[in-house]
């Protein structure tokens, strides 16, 4: 039996019966009682669910995090290679330079 039900029942009853009799007092105390459980029911129902939803989009970030981390290596492993080609084109250049001006120089005193 479900419990919109049984508290509606336990109105219904309480309805009925007059005021200066301890049942009905009695029934009355447990409609409040049910319904407070109720509320209580919905309440808890509503925090699983809240639960449920930050459990998930913790998820969500930690998937993000790894996403960003591997993104993160891949952009310094190639900042790496930039830098090293880098030196190595510098290096090459500085040859070359060197080279022109030894050649230069042998022509001029010549």
């Amino acid at each position: 039996m479900n419990l919109q039900f049984s508290r509606q029942v336990l109105v219904f009853v309480s309805e009925r019966m007059s005021d200066s009799n301890p049942i009905a007092a009695s029934v009355d105390r447990l409609a409040k009682a049910v319904e407070s459980l109720e509320n209580s029911v919905f309440a808890k129902l509503d925090n699983d669910d809240t639960f449920r939803d930050a459990e998930a989009e913790v998820q969500r970030m930690g998937a993000d995090r790894v996403r960003l981390a591997q993104s993160l290596d891949e952009a310094e492993k190639r900042s790496q290679l930039l830098a090293h080609t880098n030196k190595e084109v510098s290096r090459r250049l500085v040859d070359a330079m060197e080279s022109i001006r030894s050649v230069l120089e042998r022509e001029n005193s010549g």
